[in-house]
């Protein structure tokens, strides 16, 4: 691979399509069901004079980014928009370096403009993670690279700028041995909403489009053997739910793993104790809390790094979603108990990486294999995004992988026909036609991606039609 190339960002814009749900999604005190998905275009060029255009997309999640009661969803959705807007500025602002250059160079500066804003840092995340993303899909076509061999080369000049930390630790030859698979089991997600036997569906309640809706529906349709059950953070109703999920999977497989996710709704680390407590001494939870392998920020990030959360950690592996805001959530995170820390690519493609690397230093210091990075959703919509998200899954080395993007929406009926076609075109591999949508091909509980894996670009041979998308000016 070439040495990075050193490039500015000459111009960029944002576009946004709305996407209707299915059926609700509920995740912590949330429900959600619709939202729009941003889309970012942006034009590099470089010291040759050179120019390439990029992209990206990512969902305009409410309720997740900032859960402050007072602010509504389409309050949620300015903060998001804003968050891009100050990202392009500062972006564009930035002279001529290496695409990591550029972020680095960004970074602070945009989370300080985000936070004069009165923006939470995940907020701020989200617009730069975009930008970002963008500029890096913008570079690879320039080099005709994929972005696996572009992480792999370190084509996008990553260094330890951001990561001081990582001073002395070999990120080009970490970065070099990657290497991203181009299948990934697909671990289903339970909302807790989401109704566990097709019998109890209200038949008003039934969408009439041939894609599964209750538990055991999706198990018979997908053959999912990995799963995530969101939990609300009332011990008794929790525990009840889980029993009746045990069942239900305990009669369908000898073996399974899932996850837990507390979307923050535990007040402390003393309620998460309590919960476990419980799921330890009822006998109907025995096989599935031998499944779990670990327990996603139960705990609200306003207190979730304040205090220690060692013992639980003692119990099950911990790890931080909403609480990583900033590049140096991880290290403080670590400080007080935690172990793990999510992958999602509206937080930032870079700051995967860099927390990829870290905890490649962490184990290989203490002999062990304690500290982990899973690949986490946002119902991340079939397309660019999901392509974008599950190459950066396949280059941290995820064995499965969160989707809900494919079950709360029906494929791509946000997008116009010939976008579909495309995609189908393109991304065979991926994506199935049924009753007219593209969507996500899930079999035996796999998805295989070589094509997104492979593509020029950050994940997709395939550009959004604008002419489908309201530009924000």
């Amino acid at each position: 691979m070439t040495e990075a190339p050193r490039i500015r960002l000459a111009e960029a814009a944002f576009f946004e399509r709305p996407v209707d749900f299915r059926f609700p999604f509920r995740f912590g005190s949330a429900r959600v069901a619709r939202a729009p998905q941003a889309f970012v275009r942006a034009r590099i060029e470089d010291e040759r004079g050179r120019s390439s255009v990029g992209w990206s997309a990512e969902m305009m999640m409410p309720k997740w980014f900032d859960k402050d009661p007072s602010l509504s969803p389409l309050d949620n959705i300015g903060q998001l928009r804003t968050s891009l807007y100050l990202a392009i500025e500062g972006l564009k602002s930035v002279p001529t370096n290496t695409p990591f250059g550029l972020h680095a160079a960004a970074e602070a500066d945009h989370h300080r403009a985000a936070a004069r804003q009165g923006l939470p840092a995940l907020v701020a995340s989200y617009g730069l993670a975009l930008v970002d993303r963008a500029i890096i899909d913008a570079v690879c076509r320039l080099e005709g690279a994929s972005a696996a061999e572009a992480v792999r080369g370190n084509l996008l000049g990553i260094t330890d700028a951001t990561a001081p930390d990582l001073a002395g630790f070999e990120l080009g030859r970490f970065f070099s041995r990657l290497a991203p698979l181009p299948k990934l089991s697909v671990r289903h997600t339970i909302g807790l909403a989401d109704v566990l036997r097709a019998a109890d569906v209200d038949p008003a309640q039934r969408c009439d489009d041939g894609l599964p809706q209750a538990l055991d529906e999706v198990i018979a349709a997908y053959g999912h053997r990995f799963f995530k059950i969101k939990v609300s953070g009332r011990p008794e109703e929790d525990v009840e739910r889980l029993a009746a999920i045990a069942w239900l999977l305990g009669s369908r497989f000898d073996d399974y793993k899932l996850t837990l996710d507390g979307n923050e709704q535990f007040e402390s680390a003393g309620a998460v104790s309590d919960f476990l407590d419980r799921v330890d001494r009822d006998p109907r939870l025995q096989r599935l809390r031998a499944s779990i392998l670990f327990f996603e920020q139960p705990i609200a990030r306003a207190t979730a790094l304040s205090t220690s959360v060692a013992a639980i950690a003692e119990r099950v592996p911990l790890e931080i979603d909403e609480s990583d805001g900033d590049v140096g959530a991880f290290l403080r995170a670590r400080q007080h108990g935690y172990t793990g820390i999510s992958s999602k690519s509206c937080k930032g493609f870079y700051r995967a990486l860099i927390n990829r690397a870290r905890i490649e230093k962490w184990n290989a210091e203490a002999g062990t294999g304690r500290y982990f990075m899973s690949a986490e959703d946002l119902t991340t919509q079939a397309g660019l995004a999901l392509q974008q998200d599950l190459v950066l899954a396949a280059l941290i080395g995820a064995g499965h992988v969160e989707r809900n993007g494919h079950h709360y929406v029906d494929g791509m009926a946000a997008a116009p026909a010939a976008e579909q076609a495309a995609y189908i075109a393109a991304h065979g591999d991926l994506y199935a036609n049924a009753r007219g949508r593209s969507r996500l091909a899930i079999r035996a509980g796999e998805i295989t991606f070589s094509s997104a894996l492979e593509a020029v670009g950050l994940g997709s041979a395939v550009e959004p039609d604008w002419a489908a998308t309201v530009a924000n000016v």
